[in-house]
């Protein structure tokens, strides 16, 4: 028998049968989960456990290292070993998909303008990244190409947010072509969306907005099955229904700590994480991946 990490409340089973041994390594999820306690290498039925944590940008606020750069991946990584990465996926004016999150260059980067109408040969891939602070790095703009070697090297599952604008059928073909279905999740924010990406690549793990059940219903409805979907239930700490709801289908849920949520836990401490596990969240969207990952170590004690 597999185990949830939590002693209290997670070993409760899931009510589907498990659909996920499809997805190697990755969904090893029903009745159960388990801890390895070793760093992931590569996934596999053994190697992923939650709750866990999914560092919002590949980490923030830490100094020295940027958000969407592939060495800060690496240092959150050395970290917090089992942690997922999500980062931003935007395209350039020649097309080129790279990691950014905003829509201009100013904030975190030496360059300047916006992104759409800036091309990545010549300007955009001569660019340096900046860290949350403004201090200017010696790290570069990482292409997405090199974002999923990196991935496929460390064994990482990377959650990939695909900013407004970019084509999920593009995205989808990149993973697909560096044999990646099994490792990644593509973030969605409208159910559409969810559909797309789920009749582009049925085998690929699905980030879908679901805060209550009319969301839930919405995707349902549209036919994309259950073990495909990750639920983002909000910023917010939803209701423990919720997320027995969600349980009971067999969609693991994500819990949006990001902003009010990381903001209290810096003050109040890691009973604030605690508290979103031990109502039913199994991964805490963060942009304190450090201090969530301690905190998922001392609730599975």
């Amino acid at each position: 028998m597999i185990k949830h990490k939590n002693k209290k409340d997670r070993n409760s089973s899931y009510s589907l049968p498990l659909l996920l041994c499809g997805i190697a390594g990755f969904y090893h999820l029903l009745p159960g989960l388990h801890h390895s306690g070793q760093p992931t290498q590569a996934p596999s039925p053994d190697s992923l456990s939650l709750p866990t944590v999914s560092a919002h940008r590949g980490g923030r606020f830490i100094p020295g290292y940027p958000e969407n750069a592939l060495e800060t991946f690496a240092y959150t990584r050395q970290n917090t070993p089992e942690a997922w990465i999500e980062c931003d996926i935007s395209m350039s004016a020649d097309s080129v998909l790279f990691l950014l999150h905003d829509n201009t260059l100013a904030r975190t980067t030496t360059g300047s303008g916006s992104v759409a109408s800036t091309p990545w040969k010549g300007v955009i891939d001569t660019c340096h990244l900046k860290d949350d602070f403004g201090k200017l790095t010696r790290f570069e703009v990482p292409m997405l190409e090199e974002a999923l070697r990196w991935a496929k090297q460390t064994g990482t599952i990377l959650t990939l947010d695909v900013k407004r604008g970019v084509p999920f059928r593009r995205v989808v073909e990149a993973v697909q072509r560096h044999d990646l279905v099994q490792q990644l999740i593509v973030i969605t924010y409208q159910a559409t969306d969810a559909l797309l990406v789920h009749q582009l690549e049925p085998d690929i793990l699905i980030s879908v907005s679901i805060r209550n059940e009319e969301e839930l219903q919405r995707h349902l409805q549209l036919g994309i099955p259950p073990h495909r979907m990750i639920a983002f239930t909000g910023t917010r700490l939803a209701d423990s229904s919720h997320f027995a709801r969600l349980r009971s289908l067999g969609i693991p849920s994500i819990v949006g700590v990001i902003g009010n949520l990381d903001q209290s836990a810096a003050v109040r401490g890691e009973k604030v994480y605690h508290e979103c596990l031990e109502t039913g969240g199994d991964i805490l969207a963060t942009d304190r991946p450090l201090e969530a990952w301690n905190a998922v170590q001392t609730f599975s004690r």
